[in-house]
């Protein structure tokens, strides 16, 4: 009997031993696996860091490429297009009165609106949006039915929402046409039969596009008119100026960005000879494809667009987007995987899956306030498969915030780049519009923006800044472009 307590004693002992000795191996690893996604975590960091000189280098190169390319179009010399979009007057909250239609062709979807304008800087009334799929056959199919296709549905939404009996007068009214796209698609993957593109005010090409839209409207019954066919960020510029006469650039910020801005005539030499000699332009920036040393990249970035369908190009575009931001941080967490077992010994395989992390996933990830990460817990598993330890998660939300921080403080450098552009920092007060959904949605990035902007210019010349979100909701631009060009209706 004593024996065979004996026994026990030394069997549960040795059971007691192993199980510490498990514990204690467990934590060594745990903690290893810490120290080396910290590792890898801190020297992310510092290549993404934005202190506010490096935000000075990065929108002073962008100013001296702003205006090197006004001045000339050595494709060598400078990453920026910087197209002269549009050459009407904005409007002015004044003048503009009555019903307008606009149009925002986005990828395969059309967006139509329409409002009453009050004019005297009165708020608009009557807002009325329908936004249909474009079917895949008159997507593929020709460019003429492509034509037919949204003159007629142009047509039914006049005819649901109708001008009042004193302005259906006043024939021949401009129609606002925006194009929202993103710089792959103007190149060759949308399967379109038109290549849309931002085009410069005299562009033979966005010419004839013009002239085909409107024999489609006429063909069709619509006694409306294109005339200028812009990126949707001129169109929000124009919203802006609607209802402040201080607006003198818009932002997108969403799954694309652009940039465009109002200069003066005499500052784009470049197209001097296609010009008026005085007064308002607007410029569209194509900032996506602004590069320069300066930008804080890193080889998880450089690897991303080498493996891009454009490599070389959109480098501004794939360090502040929301197309490529969830992209960065699922490479930085495959590079953790890896190198220190951050889930697990072996890597999850949907994670080696590019783009499965998109950015509204990542936003929801990196704004968890629970106590345990929940939200991030949840999204792994849904988008990965992946069944994450509490350390994990803290470290996946680090890695967010890191490349949200960096994406939206390169974005606000873009900003005071235009105004400095402008010689307004110190001396005017500027609006600025922005659009899209990485801004309206993503809370952590608009407020990195925002204080990126207050950092570079300090208190006092910060207040002469003032951000706003677009008016009339994303693609509404259009029916303000349209206001622009018949005043008074």
């Amino acid at each position: 009997m004593k024996k065979e307590v004996v026994v026990a004693t030394v069997t549960t002992t040795a059971a007691v031993a192993m199980v510490a000795l498990l514990r204690q191996y467990w934590k060594q690893k745990t903690n290893l696996q810490w120290k080396r996604s910290q590792r890898i975590m801190r020297k992310f960091a510092r290549e993404c860091a934005t202190p506010v000189p490096k935000l000075w280098q990065v929108a002073n190169a962008m100013v001296a490429d702003m205006e090197a390319s006004l001045s000339s179009s050595d494709e060598a010399a400078n990453t920026l297009n910087m197209l002269v979009s549009y050459v009407s007057p904005l409007p002015n909250g004044i003048n503009e009165k009555g019903m307008y239609y606009g149009v925002n062709l986005r990828e395969s979807n059309l967006l139509m609106v329409c409002a009453r304008l009050e004019g005297k800087n009165e708020p608009i009334s009557d807002l009325y949006r329908e936004e249909i799929s474009v079917p895949s056959n008159v997507m593929h199919g020709t460019s003429q039915e492509l034509y037919d296709y949204i003159a007629v549905e142009i047509a039914r939404f006049i005819l649901a929402h109708p001008e009042n009996s004193d302005e259906i007068a006043a024939n021949g009214k401009k129609l606002g046409f925006t194009l929202s796209y993103e710089e792959e698609q103007a190149t060759a993957s949308s399967g379109s039969p038109i290549k849309w593109k931002n085009f410069s005010a005299d562009d033979a090409e966005g010419k004839e596009l013009i002239k085909e839209i409107n024999r489609a409207l006429e063909k069709h019954g619509v006694n409306m008119r294109v005339y200028a066919l812009v990126d949707d960020t001129v169109g929000n510029l124009a919203g802006g100026r609607y209802y402040n006469k201080d607006t003198v650039a818009a932002i997108t910020l969403g799954m694309g960005t652009n940039a465009s801005y109002v200069d003066t005539a005499q500052s784009a030499t470049r197209w001097q000879d296609s010009l008026p000699k005085k007064g308002e332009i607007v410029i569209s920036m194509e900032w996506g494809n602004f590069n320069s040393c300066h930008l804080p990249r890193t080889q998880d970035d450089a690897s991303l667009d080498s493996e891009s369908s454009n490599p070389g190009r959109q480098i501004f575009q794939k360090l502040i987007s929301g197309m490529y931001l969830g992209e960065i941080v699922r490479r930085v967490l495959v590079k953790m995987a890896q190198e220190a077992a951050l889930f697990g010994q072996s890597v999850p395989p949907k994670l080696l899956i590019p783009y499965l992390l998109r950015s509204p996933d990542m936003a929801a990830m990196h704004q968890d306030t629970s106590e345990d990460h929940e939200v991030v817990n949840e999204k792994l598993k849904e988008i990965f498969g992946i069944t994450s330890t509490p350390m994990a998660r803290e470290i996946v939300a680090e890695v967010c915030d890191i490349v949200t921080e960096r994406g939206a403080r390169l974005a606000g450098a873009g900003i005071v780049a235009i105004i400095k552009k402008l010689g307004r920092i110190a001396s005017r007060r500027s609006v600025i519009i922005i659009e899209g959904g990485l801004y309206e949605h993503y809370r952590i990035f608009r407020n990195y923006l925002h204080s990126s902007v207050w950092e570079m210019l300090g208190n006092e010349l910060s207040d002469n800044i003032i951000i706003e979100h677009s008016h009339g909701g994303s693609g509404a631009g259009a029916l303000f472009l349209a206001a622009s060009q018949n005043p008074s209706s």
